[in-house]
């Protein structure tokens, strides 16, 4: 197969939908598929695609009608004969996919790693009409776009995440920084989206009780001076650190002593999953594609979203637990092991391309 996945996510944005987008493509080159992965000039996405030795090709999309833009699409698409193409946000599918149906490429498919597609007629125009099927990573996310009643039975295809298990972590060393101190570790955009704020509330509850707690977050954002502000106003300078972009988050989980995810939404959150495969407990909020990843009180805790309270107790009802914490970390990389591998997603990933791809040429 030639496939082509086309992310116009912003240039300096990298997250879950970015890791997927390059494992897959990474792993359907593995399997002998011509692949090449879009995005535009000088993002993350490409730098991390090609270190992973994925082909990788420029193409910016920064609007929802580019007729320009659609018209090279189709040239390209034409010229490399381009069998599938997968497009991962909305104005993916409008720019890029009306330049597929344009070339005649044969399958258009969009991937949706969260909620992207609401009720309006624009995206029920466009998903229709422009696209063949839509690949989610959660049964969650399957069940919401049924009841809208747009799209075939079998137009919305759950196909789970997967990473590479590493092997040895070494794991990061926060003794000396913080000696004696127990570390509560998160990562992700410092977006309203993760839910940092709830943390950091969280925080102030338990910082009430006890003074042995280390809070650290790998990310950026637009929200750091707004995070940085309320962590300040509650005298947490000492015990909560936003600790910029980390390229590589394995040594710090493999460090920390408790993972914990504090989003609002999610799809499959992919950090989760890393966690788990670290071997480090989890506590996640109840979003989404949680609890399929998860199984709640076996490899880690699942708690409302937007408690800040809840979120503190079952932090307090761990950490001072290293058997349990052990225990849940354990449980967590061998589901990860069993059913969420790099491998699995690429098996049914291949399967399900193949499928669209030979009914297209019935």
């Amino acid at each position: 197969m030639n496939i082509l996945f086309i992310n116009s996510i912003g240039k300096n944005k990298f997250g879950g939908g970015e890791k997927w987008m390059v494992r897959a493509a990474k792993g359907l080159t593995e399997r002998g598929h011509s692949v090449t992965l879009a995005s535009k000039k000088n993002s993350r996405i490409l730098d991390y695609a090609h270190k992973q030795g994925v082909t990788t090709e420029v193409i910016s999309i920064r609007s929802d009608i580019s007729p320009v833009r659609t018209w090279q699409i189709a040239r390209w698409l034409k010229r490399h004969h381009i069998d599938i193409l997968i497009c991962n946000l909305n104005k993916d599918v409008r720019v890029a996919g009306l330049a597929a149906r344009l070339a005649g490429t044969p399958v258009v498919l969009a991937r949706h790693g969260m909620l992207l597609c609401s009720r309006k007629w624009k995206h029920k125009l466009t998903l229709t009409r422009l696209t063949d099927g839509i690949i989610t990573n959660s049964r969650t996310i399957k069940d919401a776009y049924a009841e809208y009643g747009w799209f075939p039975r079998d137009f919305v295809k759950v196909i789970y995440n997967g990473l590479t298990i590493p092997g040895k972590i070494e794991a990061k060393d926060f003794s000396q920084r913080f000696p004696g101190k127990k570390i509560i570790y998160s990562a992700g955009r410092l977006s309203e989206q993760k839910g940092f704020s709830d943390l950091i509330e969280a925080a102030v509850l338990l910082s009430e009780q006890r003074r042995d707690l280390v809070f650290l977050v790998s990310g950026e954002g637009k929200l750091e001076d707004s995070l940085r502000q309320q962590i300040h106003a509650h005298n947490l300078d000492e015990s909560f650190f936003l600790e910029g972009f980390t390229p590589d988050i394995y040594p710090w989980l493999k460090g920390c002593d408790l993972f914990v995810l504090a989003s609002l939404f999610e799809g499959m959150p992919n950090v989760v999953m890393e966690a788990m495969a670290a071997g480090t407990p989890v506590i996640a909020t109840d979003v989404n594609g949680a609890r399929e990843l998860m199984e709640d009180r076996k490899t880690g805790l699942v708690i409302p979203p937007a408690d800040p309270s809840a979120l503190a107790e079952a932090i307090s009802s761990l950490i001072d637990d290293p058997e349990r914490l052990a225990s849940l970390g354990n449980a967590g990389r061998e589901r990860v092991a069993k059913l969420f591998t790099t491998g699995i997603m690429v098996d049914n990933l291949e399967a399900y391309l193949l499928d669209k791809l030979e009914t297209s040429q019935r």
